[in-house]
């Protein structure tokens, strides 16, 4: 009886100890063996002696993880019914492994303990300055689909000329981002998103205030969500008008108000939601608007303010 409670006892023993090294948040890269790499994000968790967690992927919402398990020395992560991680044990911060479709390799997995980006708030900031110099498209650069942009200058505001197609969405266009970085901010912007409309403003290139609606189904895809982490107050769409966003970002934490009132009060972001333009969260980032989704998004009067020195 004593060498069986031994046993279990020493087996626990390893498993937490196995288990240790994975849990926490972890910012990803996947690599194809042919393409562009693309970002992702993991949190581990562990409770009662079993993984949770959950994913990123590339784009839409984050997921959670359906189960985890070790297996000759890896951890196998499932992911989907059909798609698994494969990870071996973290050394120094970095975690690799693949990820499989069924039986087929697919992806490299490379990610980094991500940081914490605990920083005070400044006690000053710099005067507002404008993202829009009032002529053209300086400052601004298409990304992702540039072949079909469809963003213009046009009477003082930043134009996504991409209509819906008899109420449909049309062939995806272009997204635009600042050639600038910023890591802490406070940025005032306005957008004019009609009905259906859709897009979104990243911070840093790596975190989506939602613009627009994704249909209401979720609460945490509408209109001035942290996109999948934050629901906006309920029955606030309040679309086809202009309406401001005055967004302060300091580390991980963000403050939203839409027109004067309060979205989100200093709520933490855990990482990347999907679309994000790369997973460096310590680094600077631009400001990047989403334009391959549909709908005429005209935005205006874009001012940034950083730390004052």
């Amino acid at each position: 009886m004593h060498k069986l409670l031994f046993a279990i006892s020493l087996a626990s023993a390893l498993t937490a100890q196995d288990t240790k090294p994975f849990l926490g948040r972890w910012d990803i890269n996947m690599t194809p063996a042919t393409g562009t790499p693309w970002p992702q994000w993991m949190e581990l968790t562990e409770k009662e002696g079993k993984i949770d967690g959950r994913i990123q992927p590339r784009g839409g919402g984050w997921r959670k993880i359906e189960g985890a398990k070790f297996d000759s020395g890896k951890l196998i992560i499932q992911f989907t019914p059909t798609v698994t991680w494969e990870l071996t044990s973290p050394a120094k911060g970095k975690i690799e492994g693949i990820e499989k479709r069924g039986a087929n390799p697919g992806p490299s997995i490379a990610g980094v303990t991500a940081p914490t980006l605990d920083r005070p708030m400044p006690k000053k900031w710099s005067k507002p300055q404008p993202l829009l110099n009032g002529k053209d498209l300086t400052g601004w650069e298409p990304i992702g689909n540039v072949a079909n942009n469809k963003w213009v200058f046009r009477d003082g505001e930043l134009i996504n000329d991409n209509p819906l197609i008899d109420g449909k969405r049309g062939p995806s266009a272009a997204n635009i981002k600042t050639t600038e970085k910023f890591q802490d901010f406070k940025l005032h912007i306005e957008v004019n998103c009609p009905d259906h409309g859709n897009s979104g403003i990243y911070l840093r290139g790596r975190y989506e205030i939602q613009v627009g609606t994704e249909g209401g189904k979720l609460p945490d895809h509408e209109m001035g969500a942290i996109y999948s982490h934050y629901p906006p107050p309920p029955n606030d769409l309040n679309l086809g008008k202009w309406t401001s966003f005055d967004v302060t970002f300091v580390g991980r934490r963000v403050t939203v108000l839409r027109d004067g009132k309060v979205y989100h009060d200093n709520v933490e972001i855990p990482g990347p939601t999907g679309g994000a333009l790369d997973s460096n969260e310590s680094e600077p980032g631009p400001f990047f608007l989403q334009g391959d989704h549909h709908g005429v998004i005209r935005y205006r009067n874009i001012t940034v303010s950083v730390p004052a020195k």
